[in-house]
């Protein structure tokens, strides 16, 4: 009896599977909030340089009088605002009332600064003075984590195939909790980026949705691929109430790490995947566990589970097989390319957030609500429209919104700063849609034989993604002004659109019977 049909005997999606599934979708909550919490811990407040001590320069914008003629005389202002990084080489001892702000003067750098505290208390950024020149750090920050998944992937997958679906998921909470406590302690910025690739490395998300997955019945597996993307909404929604209330970086980066510990007692409990453990031939522990599920979803298995049909797929093949024809050659090359953008865009715009102007709080809130409707709309519409009308429809309804982003923040003014935010959130529901389809897309298009094989790299092109965003989130950066805060969102749209587009040269699969093998594959769609 092969695994899936007695899948099919205990139920899809029974009362055994449900019970199992929301436990181990709990990472998910905890992962959302500290992959994500370098969007406030990083943030760079309002900054400017510090007088000397003796003209009693304590906080951004001066309360005095006398302290704010100085800073007025003495930092160059820039469209209304105070430079950040420079001041004019004068002598303020020799100002008197009446002089005027010397404009001509030449500009210094400085190498100590004063921050706006009106939102943040204190960040990483502000406590470490990366600033300025340092500025790029905070791009080097936010690799890490991804740099950490990329590996994480490679790692959890060998791990799981040898010691074990529950022993990947436990190790990857301690890696989780030593990265997340970590962080909060870390006294320079290395130590702070090896916690934060810890963070990455400790892929608890994988190892919930892989070990998940396997005791899902195969009529269920989009609906519960979806849901346990809804699990780190919640973890989103959680750290933007937590971010608000806690200003300080520290106690913020220390409280989101608390959950990570707690989830260790409830993981424990979860049952080895029964599909790993007969792969490893330790059929009486998988027998074990299935009658468990079976008493539990109170329905009756055959006396004698296995065979040696049980666990066998059919024959395999090599995901270089997909290179060897001009057909698969195309589709994988786009599906690669589909999960590399997705994946760079959405991680990209959520740590965009802070630079859209407003609240970043109720930025971030209502980015989350969107991505959470985003994830919902796949339940909704994926098995009506179909695959590729709806992933191509999110991806270019995405790209769109960002570039129309072009025309509010290069010919609007701050009055038409909420039409910028909208569109980003337009574009983040559209980005969020096509995250939730191109997994299972992707998935239907790989032939059986290379189907965890075509996944796996389609995982990797997607951290490789991940790895170069921070640095185009942060382009502002480098490119001030205006066309600073447009270019992000121009080159995610660019993105986008170019991936919508050419997912139009991929086949449908709704309804479809799916490729078994690469002989399949290359008719599939004609």
């Amino acid at each position: 009896m092969k695994f899936d049909e007695i899948i099919g005997i205990l139920g899809d999606f029974g009362t055994y599977q449900k019970k199992l599934y929301y436990i181990v979708c709990t990472p998910a909550i905890s992962n959302g909030m500290i992959i994500l919490t370098t969007v406030f811990i990083l943030t760079i407040p309002d900054h400017r340089c510090r007088l000397p001590t003796e003209y009693n320069d304590t906080v951004f914008k001066p309360l005095e009088d006398k302290t704010l003629f100085y800073v007025n005389h003495s930092i160059p202002e820039d469209n209304g605002k105070w430079s950040q990084c420079e001041r004019y080489d004068v002598n303020l001892t020799n100002l008197k009332p009446d002089s005027p702000v010397f404009t001509n003067t030449s500009k210094v750098d400085f190498d100590d600064w004063i921050y706006d505290t009106s939102t943040f208390r204190n960040t990483f950024i502000t406590e470490q003075n990366l600033v300025c020149e340092y500025e790029s750090y905070r791009s080097h920050g936010n690799m890490a984590v991804f740099a950490g998944r990329l590996i994480g992937s490679i790692g959890c997958g060998i791990i799981s195939d040898v010691f074990g679906r529950k022993i990947t998921l436990v190790l990857s909470l301690f890696i989780n909790i030593i990265g997340a406590f970590g962080t909060a302690f870390a006294p320079n910025f290395i130590i702070f980026a090896a916690f934060r690739f810890m963070i990455g490395l400790g892929n608890t998300f994988m190892a919930a949705f892989v070990i998940s997955m396997e005791f899902v019945g195969p009529f269920k597996r989009t609906f519960t691929g979806i849901i346990i993307e809804l699990y780190w909404c919640i973890g989103l929604f959680i750290l933007a109430l937590l971010a608000y209330l806690i200003r300080d970086w520290f106690y913020l980066q220390l409280v989101c790490a608390i959950p990570t510990a707690f989830l260790l007692g409830i993981i424990w409990f979860v049952p080895e995947s029964p599909r790993w453990l007969l792969s490893r031939g330790k059929t009486d522990k998988a027998e074990k566990i299935l009658r468990e599920a079976a008493r539990v979803n109170k329905v009756e298995l055959p006396t004698k589970l296995f065979d040696e049909n049980t666990l066998d797929n059919g024959p395999k093949s090599s995901v270089w097989e997909l290179l060897t024809s001009p057909v698969l050659l195309i589709r994988t090359l786009v599906i690669l390319y589909n999960w590399a953008v997705v994946s760079m865009i959405y991680y990209g715009l959520g740590l965009n957030v802070g630079n859209l102007g407003g609240n970043i709080y109720l930025n971030f809130t209502v980015a989350s609500l969107v991505e959470f409707l985003g994830y919902f709309s796949n339940i909704l519409l994926l098995d009506r429209i179909g695959r590729k009308a709806f992933h191509c429809s999110s991806m270019i309804l995405g790209g769109v919104a960002c570039l129309c982003t072009i025309f509010t923040v290069l010919y609007g003014d701050k009055s038409h700063e909420w039409i910028t935010i909208t569109l980003s959130m337009v574009g983040k529901f559209g980005v969020s849609a096509a995250f939730g389809s191109v997994y299972i897309f992707s998935a239907e298009l790989y032939p059986t034989v290379v189907r965890n094989s075509g996944m796996g790299a389609s995982s990797m092109a997607a951290r490789i993604g991940g790895i170069i965003c921070p640095y185009i989130a942060d382009l502002g950066s480098y490119f001030k002004g205006d066309i600073g805060k447009a270019l992000p969102l121009i080159v995610f749209g660019c993105a986008a659109l170019s991936a919508g587009l050419l997912s139009l040269l991929l086949p449908e699969t709704l309804n479809k019977n799916l490729p078994e093998t690469i002989d399949d594959a290359k008719s599939f769609g004609r």
